[in-house]
């Protein structure tokens, strides 16, 4: 957005306002560039090492093809059977549905796991319900609430043997679904327990010749929407122990390493969506973490910010998992699987404590600012856009304003202080040519100093004043850069001709009329003093500057700079035909033809 620079900077002082200016911008933008990759890294290179695999991994589709119900039991049997117990298998594969108002959740008496979870309010890239099994990831490493052991071997026939479900076809919740399976050795038994909300209740027992056998829940990694490289950058592990959470970004997660509680919640999550694990008994609670490498160059979608990898060769992406269980041997916990959405979240509370899953939210560096930023924005869209077709890109509109008339009155102070210094700039002047015999390491230069700041202060000036707006603004720039990312809301939420406020333009509009008026913006805002060559390379390369930054990014981003550019000027068209703007245009008139060498006439005061 505008800002109003300090027009009485003596020679040049100006332009070194707006270069400084734009380096803190620039740097800025690239340093939370360098953050999110430091944090989320982008795909992996095709010659990147592959993390240690989950144990036993899963089957592929070849090794998942219906085996008969006598192989089931053998493959499980191997571990050691104890003759004269009961076997418990299907005949058949079979699939059982629970659905409420938010999911559908399709399970496999295979494996006792979930083959599909569709989210009914939200869509995939190509406009259909969102299935939050990534099924490619899932096909090779495991599918949701399949189980994870510290035995290869004995987490492949888990996978693959055939349960008995107590219930077949549809069910609608609040409804509970139990697996059964059993090979005379061994012996399992998963429930699974919906109710009208996200949340589900697991509770799960493995037991061999009699024995507690750990085994743990598992969400072995991916989600559905994750079809582009920001999407897998988006990927961490997710915990949180003592009221305190921690979000690994992939290069901390070390696949097969088990991490023991106290857990409040622990889990997965990409950049819109979560699989958490709220247990039971929170100290007896242990996570083991999953990591592995899958080539996505088939199937990634090759639009928005590029991807890693050549077009031709292989593109691999990490794919986080988490298996939660418990010391005991049982495995009882709730289990969230859904958006990142703060008002389902802030809902969600852990076993025994206040914590909720709001932290799962991570605004970046300017968390706090865009914390509530997004909190004001969603009340703006709450309670007065709500019914607008392209609801939330008028609310971002709405805000916009607001935001630009809290800052009105500093921006007036900072156009005041201005004037002031304008005024004494002469005085200062003359102090300067005084001591401009001296080296810069001469002591005598801190005596300018001192009599330069007595001036200034005598005569009411800040020296800081106008930096109030420029403070201001920049932090909420940022924090809007990084909460458009981070907020599920703005996913696919379109505007006029915009699709998705959280993607880019795609007709490059926005940015286009963005560069303009920060062209005008840098036209219109007073800067005397200047020398017009200087003045003319800045006004240019602001607009180009500030283009780049918004031409691949959150069309949202460009949308909230445009308004406040265009709000800018008007504020800054009225503001120079006041009384202020006048007298600034004149002093300023002064020192150019002053400095041109051109006679003046003085004129007294106003």
């Amino acid at each position: 957005m505008a800002e109003f620079k300090n027009p009485n900077q003596q020679g040049g002082g100006d332009n070194k306002s707006l270069l400084v200016m734009m380096f803190v911008l620039v740097t800025v933008f690239f340093g939370l560039q360098y953050f999110r990759a430091k944090n989320n890294p982008q795909t992996a290179s095709p010659n990147a090492g592959h993390s240690a695999p989950v144990a036993g991994g899963a089957q592929t589709p070849a090794q998942s093809a219906a085996p008969t119900s006598e192989g089931a039991s053998t493959a499980a049997g191997a571990t050691g059977s104890a003759p004269g117990l009961a076997t418990v298998h299907a005949q058949a594969e079979a699939t059982t549905s629970v659905e409420n108002e938010l999911y559908r959740i399709t399970f496999t008496n295979r494996g006792g796991q979930v083959l599909s979870w569709v989210l009914k309010k939200y869509k995939d890239s190509d406009g259909k319900p969102l299935n939050l099994v990534h099924t490619e990831a899932a096909q090779k490493f495991g599918f949701p609430l399949s189980l994870y052991t510290y035995d290869s071997a004995l987490t492949s026939a888990l996978s693959s043997a055939l349960y008995v479900p107590s219930a077949s076809g549809s069910l609608a919740a609040p409804a509970s679904l139990t697996f059964n399976y059993s090979d005379g050795a061994t012996t399992v038994r998963k429930t699974f327990s919906f109710d009208e909300t996200y949340v589900m209740h697991a509770d799960v027992e493995v037991t061999r010749n009699g024995a507690p056998v750990r085994a743990l829940i598992n969400w072995p990694g991916g989600f559905g929407d994750q079809d582009n490289a920001a999407a897998y950058a988006g990927a961490q592990l997710d915990i949180a122990r003592n009221g305190k959470e921690e979000h690994l970004a992939p290069k901390k997660v070390s696949g097969g390493d088990t991490l023991n509680g106290p857990f409040d919640w622990a889990g997965t999550s990409d950049t819109y969506f979560a699989a958490i694990f709220l247990p039971d008994s929170p100290d007896t609670a242990t996570l083991a973490m999953l990591h592995n490498q899958l080539d996505v160059a088939k199937t990634i979608r090759r639009t928005g910010l590029g991807v890693g990898g050549s077009s031709k060769g292989a593109i691999e992406v990490p794919i986080l998992g988490a298996a939660l269980g418990d010391t005991s041997g049982r495995t009882q916990t709730r289990v969230y699987a859904g958006p990142k959405a703060v008002n389902v979240l802030r809902g969600i509370h852990a076993t025994g404590n206040t914590m909720t899953l709001e932290p799962l939210l991570d605004f970046g560096f300017f968390g706090p600012i865009g914390k509530y930023l997004f909190l004001s924005l969603q009340f703006i869209h709450n309670h007065l856009v709500a019914s607008w077709p392209g609801s939330w890109g008028w609310a971002i509109i709405i805000l916009t304003v607001l935001i630009n008339c809290l800052i009105l009155p500093f921006r007036i102070k900072t156009m005041q202080s201005g004037l002031k210094m304008q005024r004494i700039q002469p005085q200062m002047d003359a102090i300067k040519e005084r001591y401009k015999k001296y080296k810069a390491t001469d002591p005598k230069r801190s005596e300018m100093n001192v009599e330069i700041m007595k001036l200034q202060k005598d005569n009411g000036v800040n020296m800081f004043g106008g930096c109030i707006p420029t403070l201001i603004t920049l932090p909420l720039l940022f924090a809007f850069y990084t909460m458009l990312r981070s907020v599920v809301e703005l996913r696919q939420a379109h505007w006029l001709w915009l699709p998705d406020l959280a993607a880019a333009d795609p007709y490059h509009v926005l940015p286009i009329v963005m560069v303009i008026s920060q062209f005008l913006v840098q036209f219109y805002t007073p800067s005397p003093g200047v020398d017009p060559q200087q003045q003319k390379m800045m006004a240019f390369m602001m607009p180009a500057v500030t283009g780049y930054m918004t031409w691949n990014y959150a069309s949202g981003l460009a949308l909230y700079w445009t308004i406040g550019n265009l709000i800018s000027i008007a504020q800054q068209s009225v503001m120079n035909r006041t009384s202020l703007g006048r007298e600034m245009r004149e002093i300023a008139a002064k020192r150019a033809r002053r400095k041109a060498g051109t006679p003046t006439t003085i004129s007294g005061k106003r």
